[in-house]
């Protein structure tokens, strides 16, 4: 049995509930710990709430450069998307939670640690991965594992009779995960693929058709593939998602709905917003495409799959991930540039690119007279390229 317990308390229903019912259990010291990472919430608010509810003692580490500079910035600079369409908002934001909840541990003398993950989704296995990385005898504690509780009704049902304070309603039952790089909508109303999510469900973005009817244009400066300069002015990693996603989302930008098979095995309905990253994404790529090689560029897109699966999956201090990092940074030391882009109702579009070390050479690419490139050379190029095609079209007319 643990005697003291250190849980990743966020303030919604899960955690609000955990605390106590960690106490009731456990009959141990409940110690919560909160990490900032740009949510927006009254973060003091939700610590007073966690010392009410009976933790013994309440813990709010500001993360939030840490997040966008160690987590956010690597991830962009491998491109890594989730099946070809989710940005992994909330997936990056757990090794870091993680991470710093075993710090407190440590601090504490903890013998156990708990989260408000369900035994169903991919949390669980992001954070718990994290903690036996990090301190390989840590205890481990559940909850959706281990208590009575079939539902996210039951919970508040729960919390209602025992006076815990929660935002989740009949009325309003999905839940939420928000960081500055993205906000989550899962479960409830939301578990009908077919269904349209309702008219109010925004919150870092307006609605494309809401979205000004005049573009923005905004221009994005990087240096070894990371940002450094929005419109000219250089902010710290946290500053700029911060700025961008106030430009982005004003424009519409960022909403994806998809259904993704988590890695526990099961396909899932999700609903993001993610604005700064989705220009991100965007820009970033554009530079590229001024400054990589073409064998190095097709090389490292063949890992972004495998890059983001590891991300999602709860793979961030595996050495796998930290192999792959190595590759992509390598690679991202010559991304340089400026990307300028159009953002309108929704999209997200390059108009211009430039770069100090860019590949692109006008005299070669052009349509017009030069004296550098022989197109004649072409011809043997495609007849060497097209032997083994001629090879087997003569062997299947015999």
């Amino acid at each position: 049995m643990a005697n003291k317990i250190v849980l990743a308390y966020s303030g919604g229903l899960d955690t609000s509930v955990a605390i106590k019912w960690l106490k009731e259990t456990y009959n141990a010291e409940v110690i919560a710990f909160c990490a900032d990472l740009g949510q927006g919430d009254d973060l003091q608010a939700v610590k007073k709430k966690a010392l009410q509810t009976g933790a013994s003692r309440a813990y709010v580490v500001d993360a939030r450069e840490e997040f966008v500079r160690d987590y956010v910035f690597p991830m962009l600079r491998a491109n890594a998307i989730y099946e070809g369409v989710y940005l992994l908002g909330t997936s990056i934001a757990r090794p870091l939670i993680a991470k710093k909840q075993i710090e407190i541990a440590i601090r504490e003398n903890a013998d156990a640690v708990a989260h408000g993950a369900t035994g169903k989704g991919n949390d669980q296995v992001r954070f718990e991965l994290t903690y036996y990385a990090l301190k390989p005898d840590i205890q481990v504690i559940s909850p959706w594992r281990e208590w009575s509780f079939d539902s996210r009704q039951a919970l508040i049902d729960y919390a209602k009779k025992h006076g815990i304070p929660v935002e989740a309603t009949k009325k309003k039952p999905y839940s939420t995960d928000r960081n500055i790089l993205h906000i989550s909508y899962e479960g409830g109303i939301l578990e009908d693929p077919w269904a349209e999510p309702p008219k109010d469900m925004y919150t870092m973005m307006v609605p494309p058709e809401k979205a000004p009817d005049k573009p923005t244009y905004i221009e994005i400066q990087y240096e070894g593939g990371n940002p450094v300069r929005l419109n000219g002015k250089a902010l710290s990693p946290f500053k700029f998602f911060q700025q961008l996603n106030q430009i982005a989302g004003s424009n519409g930008i960022g909403r994806v709905d998809l259904v993704e098979n988590r890695f526990v095995g099961m396909k899932s309905r999700g609903v993001y917003e993610t604005p700064a990253g989705t220009v991100l994404h965007v820009a970033h790529r554009a530079v590229e495409s001024l400054t990589l090689d073409r064998e190095v560029l097709h090389l490292r897109d063949s890992l972004i799959p495998k890059f983001a699966e590891l991300v999602y999956y709860g793979f961030w201090f595996a050495p796998e991930r930290e192999i792959l990092q190595n590759t992509v940074d390598m690679i991202q030391k010559d991304v340089a540039g400026t990307v300028k882009l159009k953002l309108y109702k929704g999209n997200c579009l390059v108009v211009g690119r430039k770069s100090p070390k860019s590949l692109y050479h006008p005299e070669l690419a052009t349509f017009e007279s030069e004296k550098i490139y022989n197109q004649k050379d072409a011809e043997g190029f495609i007849k060497l390229n097209a032997l083994r095609l001629k090879v087997r079209s003569m062997l299947r007319g015999q």
